[in-house]
């Protein structure tokens, strides 16, 4: 299998599972519970593993992250612990009252750079890859806290949790997929441009929506 094959069914295989969860569950609204509050914790711990899957852009960013990492030979998977460690940083700001500014805005800008960096001929530089993935992982974090205020410790505690290593696990999928396809290909760093330009996709509809929102608010 040559690699445009290999990496059109990465690309495709992103599309599809976007597409799947765009169609399977609208009226969840990022959240497993049907818009309760988890009470203990299991319901946490299982509203933190459906968040980041639930949530379009919050998915299509964690495999873009694990798609770039394979791509970085200096911090590799560390990438992703870097974003998890930032989404829990976010998430504890907003639980601490503390506002951030347009956070929709930047969670879909951050998806369409990822796509931008993935699409690119040339490999990111990785300070500034580095930073942008705190960056926003802090913003994403933020957005999961919105569906967890008002619970017990323990059942925030599994609500973390949960969303932690749900990212970590499919963030490592991703990146070891790639890692695979790396090795089968002769460039390795234009094989995932596929997987860019779905991933563009995904953050440009999504910053159209949040652009349009909020110039013309309802």
């Amino acid at each position: 299998m040559n690699k445009k094959a290999i990496a059109f069914g990465l690309a495709a295989t992103v599309l599809l599972s976007i597409n799947l969860l765009f169609n399977a569950a609208p009226a969840l609204a990022h959240h497993p519970m049907g818009g309760n509050l988890p009470n203990n914790f299991g319901e946490g711990f299982i509203s933190g593993l459906a968040h980041p899957v639930i949530g379009i852009d919050h998915l299509t960013f964690v495999i873009a992250i694990g798609l770039l990492a394979a791509l970085s030979k200096k911090i590799g998977i560390v990438m992703p612990g870097i974003f998890v460690t930032a989404t829990a940083v976010g998430a504890g700001m907003h639980l601490q009252g503390i506002n951030l500014p347009v956070p929709e805005l930047i969670i879909s800008t951050s998806v369409l750079a990822m796509g931008i960096f993935l699409a690119r001929e040339s490999q990111a530089n990785l300070s500034l890859l580095t930073v942008l993935t705190a960056f926003a992982g802090i913003f994403h974090g933020y957005a999961y806290a919105e569906s967890i205020f008002g619970v017990e410790m323990t059942t925030l505690g599994a609500y973390l949790l949960g969303f932690s290593l749900i990212q970590l696990i499919i963030s490592g999928i991703a990146f070891y997929t790639a890692q695979a396809l790396n090795r089968s290909t002769v460039k390795s760093p234009l094989s995932l441009r596929f997987a860019g330009f779905a991933i563009c996709g995904v953050g440009f509809t999504f910053l159209t929506n949040v652009v349009l929102g909020l110039l013309f608010p309802v």
